[in-house]
């Protein structure tokens, strides 16, 4: 970090940051403009931004949102989200509050069973038209959904991109994550309802006449398209068991995506420029501005000496590193997406794992404090997780914009009681009751 490549990355990256956070341009124009500058200075060059794993743009995160895009693109002309919309109102009896609370629980049991991204692309809007129903404001149910999906992501291997990158480095199982992530990824989301309630509780005005509209509604009536609904329930199905059988069937989830697109749009009707304007382009294009931004922070080393002091300021005691890990990785998660946060962290933990030696559960702590910062850290900021960007991306093309701070100034809360909750866990299961 002593040339001035890396001083250069670090200013453009803040520079770039100032303007996300401040919105004075747009996310995806302040993104694209901070990953020309990186290309410019030669912090960063081609083939490095466009095909290295360790600091390239993630293609498998882009093709995956735009295989899903396009699938939830052609579910939304069979009139299903509507149907859900209708459904879940009605056996909330319209109680904002329990509507809430309804979408939470079903957005973190999901994300734990598909991935956070793929989640709230189907639940966001369904979420848009409940709120347009009650009369609500949709802000609040989008950010407590995506708190929701980040929180019941971390429950397993497949949950949160970071998680396949750590299951890969620590060599640890599906089953291992539902062992040791689950239990607290169930309590955490217990918890966030409950921060829902006290965070929002200005938002849970009762309408009574608009319920009763609702109530009044047929919710089958919604299904304008039943064959399409049906084609396109299979192809959503094989594609959630190909997420699944990734252990088994070796493709990524990317490929998975784009195999199902391919598939229901070449075997319905659906008109495949109607289903591409569905996609969310700019959210894709701040995607890979952000991914050659903090490429460039890897190319430099920057991201490589945070990473070195958190582990070298460990001095080989367990406790103290688990506890950097988790708290270090929820703060660094929140500035830069946690994927590649996660990827450049990934070797130095493998380090630190085999130099303090020890087996079972006392070697894999350090992985678990890294998955629950990274995790949980996605929540602080409107760019610290994928699913984040994806959600202000619908929000913003529904023009019901959410902005950077109005979604932080909630998370920062959530990650703060949540993050604090997971340290008093892995104290207590890995090491007072040990």
């Amino acid at each position: 970090m002593n040339d001035w490549h890396s001083w250069a990355a670090i200013a453009a990256f803040v520079g770039a940051y100032v303007l996300i956070v401040t919105e004075r341009i747009h996310r995806t124009a302040a993104a694209l403009g901070g990953a020309a500058v990186m290309l410019a200075i030669g912090a960063t060059d081609d083939k490095a931004a466009f095909y290295s794993e360790r600091s390239g743009i993630d293609w498998n995160v882009i093709f995956l949102l735009l295989g899903m895009m396009a699938i939830v693109g052609v579910l939304r002309q069979t009139g299903v989200f509507e149907y859900l919309a209708i459904w879940s109102v009605k056996r909330a009896h319209g109680r904002p509050f329990r509507v809430m609370a309804m979408l939470i629980v079903i957005t973190a049991a999901a994300s734990a069973l598909l991935d956070n991204v793929t989640t709230v692309l189907l639940i966001a809007p369904v979420t848009l038209l409940v709120c347009e129903r009650l009369g609500l404001r949709s802000a609040p149910f989008l950010i407590a959904e995506v708190l929701a999906s980040n929180t019941g992501g971390a429950a397993t291997l497949v949950g949160d991109p970071p998680n396949i990158i750590i299951a890969s480095r620590g060599g640890l199982t599906f089953n291992d994550f539902l062992v040791h992530m689950l239990p607290i990824a169930v309590v955490l989301t217990a918890v966030l309802v409950l921060l829902c309630r006290i965070m929002f509780r200005r938002v849970f005005v009762y309408d009574e006449e608009r319920t009763k509209e609702v109530m009044a509604l047929e919710e089958r009536e919604a299904i304008h398209d039943p064959r399409l609904l049906v084609q396109s329930l299979i192809v959503l199905v094989l594609v959630v068991a190909g997420f699944v059988l990734h252990p088994v069937l070796h493709f990524e989830p990317s490929v998975v995506a784009l195999l199902g697109a391919g598939l229901l749009i070449a075997v319905s009707t659906a008109e495949t420029g109607t289903v591409l304007k569905e996609v969310e382009w700019p959210t894709l294009a701040f995607f890979a501005g952000l991914f050659v931004m903090v490429g460039a922070l890897i190319e430099t080393g920057v991201i490589g000496e945070l990473s070195k002091s958190l582990a070298k300021a460990t001095g080989g005691e367990p406790l103290l590193a688990s506890m950097l890990l988790l708290f270090g990785s929820a703060a660094l998660s929140g500035i830069v997406d946690n994927i590649p946060y996660v990827a450049t962290m990934a070797p130095i933990t493998a380090d630190l794992v085999r130099d303090m030696g020890g087996s079972g559960d006392g070697q894999h702590v350090l992985w678990w404090a890294l998955a629950l910062g990274a995790d949980l850290g996605g929540n602080a900021t409107a760019i610290g997780a994928s699913a984040n960007v994806v959600v202000l991306g619908i929000a913003e093309s529904n023009r019901q914009p959410i902005s950077f701070w109005q979604f932080t100034k909630y998370g920062l809360i959530v990650t703060a009681v949540t993050v604090a909750l997971a340290a008093v866990y892995v104290w207590l299961r890995y090491f007072a009751l040990a």
